[in-house]
């Protein structure tokens, strides 16, 4: 493999994993346990909630935009181009549409209205398991295609 693809692999991986340990921490790890807290009531959890999200929703184009830029105008393998955009189209997804939906779902709530059951938070948490997935894909692909690419290198010496 010659240096240009290997530096793009390596940075592609790079990347993903970040945007991968990123989107963890985020969506699986602080998220949650928020709720568990005794002392934060539903209202405060959830506009903490809604303002990280807020937040992080922006944060993530950095590493949308940057996988993108490595992978579609230098065509890496075919369907880690496909991974990439999709993990985009996702991160539009939940930004364009979700984000919205449920920011008024949260405002009604912390307003003490009832609202009525919907789907789009099962949505959102569907597509963040998807955006980890495809991540975990494309930097471990990346990464495998270094290791077999240094192996006969190796195994010469």
């Amino acid at each position: 493999m010659v240096g240009n693809k290997r530096f793009l692999y390596t940075a592609t991986a790079f990347v993903a994993i970040f945007w991968l340990g990123m989107l963890v921490g985020v969506s699986f790890l602080a998220t949650p346990v928020k709720f568990q807290a005794p002392s934060l009531d539903l209202p405060v959890a959830l506009d903490v909630g809604r303002v990280t999200f807020a937040l992080f929703s922006h944060i993530e184009w950095i590493p949308a935009v940057l996988l993108l830029a490595l992978v579609v105008p230098l065509r890496l393998d075919t369907w880690i181009v496909a991974a990439a955009a999709a993990a985009s189209v996702l991160l539009a997804a939940e930004f364009f549409w979700l984000l919205p939906v449920l920011d008024v779902r949260v405002a009604a709530i912390i307003a003490g209205e009832a609202v009525q059951p919907s789907p789009h938070h099962f949505l959102y948490a569907l597509a963040e398991v998807a955006k980890a997935v495809l991540l975990l894909v494309i930097g471990f692909a990346c990464l495998l295609r270094l290791a077999s690419s240094s192996a006969p290198a190796a195994a010469a010496e």
